[in-house]
């Protein structure tokens, strides 16, 4: 092989230097501090800027203006924070670690993107005066100041996204860098982002009742704002996908289409049941346009891996045509077979999408195991994006009827997820690697199985090389029983991680090709020469700087303070959509479609 480059000096592995903590502290509490100070002047009466933005936001929508700014903020908020996300995800797959939060540019989009969400909560919050009051479902917080629940809602759900930045980096002091998407903190950041929309809803509906009957926005200025608002959704709970839109999935593929089916039941149902005939293929159209942009914007443009996304048109079809019947008179029995079509039909179709676009193509390996869990996931998020529907449109079910469905429809995609991401390493397991020079730092392989047997038809077997510069993912060829090949050179040099990895079924595991010295986690190189190695847990070389030596109990905790969050969230949420539906009136919207009447007329009780 050729002789190997120097490699660089490793960035830290822990958490971040103390001058980056204090310097991004003091920069929030600025910020925060001046935000502050106009809220209270505009409470005062001392400032009329927040009024008059307000009020011209709502000249061209036909909202209260305590409506349409904090929507304007928060749209604009989370395409910033969605551009900073995926672009984050690409540098770290390209690049490897960043020495710090601030030297990271993706993290400065989405810090910004994500105090905005909250900043545009708090704005819905602080806006209302005088006669401008937000509604029946407002919540008191003075005598004379009462709150809209939408506004509390995108705060508090800007408010946990913000919360996994400092989380994070006490996690990465306890548990070194989990380089994954799938770090419990770095999903609060999109969990926060995405459901911030579900607030966005109520707000909307709020504006609508509190304003008198004849006024407001035109049906289809209404019905536009209500597609963009699904299609955003939609595109907030597809970053749960992103390792496998960028081809690096560290978990097994089950999961894929479970997620596309959950993240397209709940938001499609949502949307054709609130938006009319439709609505579900706009939010599909809005998701490809704006997700496609953005992906070729971090991709092409930026000079990074470029990520896929899924189609979402199919699904999107499949609810239109399930709309024209009688079920859609029945939003809750709607959602759950709506589910079950998505779960697999759609998921039929996203697997010949698969195929054409995305880095890992549905195999046959998976398809029993991940049709069950993907119908069963989509049956629970259509019944809870029919329950969404109905709560923004004052027509919720018994509490009883709607808790018990939110319940089990959480606790089947909790049980799926456990299920996917099960994994089994085989003892004894080893391949035996032949390399061939091909060009300054790259080498083709050949690859021998030991045992033969330990990949029957697997779901990926392939060479996977990243953080040296970009990505490299050659999808190996069999030549015989237990034997494959590469089918391009792979990077084997430098800052580059090479790695053959192997799925088949529950078996997920890598064995290492090259791996660079890493000073910070005091790591040796594993130099590329042709050897045998043994399979190892994928984690210990995809999450190299992981503290796998970590005590249980302190995993546990960490865990656990993430997972209360994230049900505080949740919960705050199913309050705030009940309170809404318990006190606007049981009729659909005035501005809905003509055909919302029939749509959302009356829920399953």
């Amino acid at each position: 092989m050729p002789a190997l480059s120097q490699v660089p000096e490793s960035p830290p592995a822990g958490g971040a230097a103390l001058a980056d903590v204090i310097g991004a502290t003091a920069g929030v509490g600025l910020v925060t501090a001046a935000l502050l100070a106009l809220a209270v002047l505009h409470r005062t009466g001392r400032t009329t800027l927040l009024a008059r933005l307000a009020a011209a936001a709502g000249r061209h929508t036909g909202r209260p203006g305590w409506v349409a700014l904090p929507s304007l903020v928060t749209s604009l908020a989370l395409i910033t924070a969605l551009f900073g996300m995926l672009w984050d995800i690409s540098l770290h797959i390209g690049e490897g670690r960043d020495e710090g939060p601030l030297a990271n540019p993706a993290h400065y989009f989405i810090l910004v993107g994500l105090f905005m969400v909250f900043a545009a909560g708090m704005l819905a919050v602080v806006l209302p005066l005088g006669d401008d009051q937000p509604g029946p479902a407002s919540v008191k917080i003075t005598r004379t100041w009462r709150a809209p629940v939408g506004g509390l809602l995108i705060a508090a759900s800007g408010l946990y996204a913000l919360l996994g930045f400092p989380l994070d980096d006490v996690w990465h002091r306890l548990f070194g860098q989990d380089v994954t998407l799938w770090g419990p903190t770095h999903l609060m950041l999109i969990t926060g982002a995405g459901l911030s929309l579900v607030g966005i809803l109520v707000l909307e509906a709020e504006g609508h009742a509190s304003q008198p009957a004849g006024k407001g926005a035109s049906a289809l200025v209404g019905r536009f704002l209500r597609v963009f608002a699904f299609g955003g959704l939609l595109i907030g709970l597809s970053v749960f996908q992103a390792e496998f839109d960028f081809g690096v999935p560290q978990f097994r593929l089950v999961l894929h289409p479970m997620m596309i089916a959950g993240a397209a039941a709940f938001a499609l149902v949502a949307a054709r049941l609130m938006g009319g005939r439709g609505a579900a293929l706009g939010a599909a159209v809005f998701f490809l346009v704006l997700r496609g942009g953005i992906s070729l914007l971090d991709g092409p443009v930026l000079g990074e891996p470029t990520p896929s996304f899924p189609l979402y048109l199919g699904s999107a079809l499949l609810v239109e045509a399930l709309a024209l019947t009688t079920l859609a008179r029945r939003p809750v029995l709607f959602g759950a077979v709506a589910g079950l079509v998505i779960g697999t039909v759609g998921s039929a179709i996203e697997a010949a999408w698969s195929y054409a676009v995305m880095p890992q193509a549905w195999t046959p390996d998976i398809w029993a195991e991940g049709l069950i869990m993907s119908t069963a996931v989509a049956v629970g998020a259509g019944l809870c994006g029919g329950l969404l529907a109905l709560g923004v449109q004052g027509q919720l079910p018994r509490p009883v009827v709607s808790r018990t469905v939110l319940v089990a429809s959480l606790l089947v995609l909790a049980a799926a997820t456990a299920n996917g991401v099960i994994a089994t390493v085989p003892s004894d397991a080893r391949a035996n690697v032949a390399l061939t020079p091909a060009g300054e730092g790259f080498a083709t392989a050949e690859v021998r199985l030991d045992p033969a047997t330990l990949a029957d038809d697997p779901a990926w077997i392939q060479l996977t090389a990243w953080q040296g510069g970009g990505l490299v993912v050659d999808q190996l060829e069999r030549t015989g029983p237990g034997t494959y090949r590469s089918t391009k050179p792979v990077p084997v040099d430098g800052s580059w991680k090479t790695l053959l990895r192997l799925h088949d079924g529950r078996t997920l595991t890598a064995s290492p090709v090259f791996l660079p010295a890493d000073a910070a986690i005091e790591a040796e190189e594993v130099p590329a020469v042709s050897s045998t190695r043994d399979f190892v847990p994928e984690i210990e070389l995809l999450q190299r700087e992981r503290k796998l030596d970590v005590s249980g109990t302190t995993w546990l905790i960490a865990s656990l303070v993430v997972l209360l969050c994230s049900i505080v969230l949740v919960s705050a949420l199913s309050w705030g959509v009940g309170r809404l539906s318990r006190r606007i009136a049981s009729a659909p919207l005035d501005d809905a479609p003509a055909d919302d009447a029939r749509d959302g007329a009356a829920a399953s009780r």
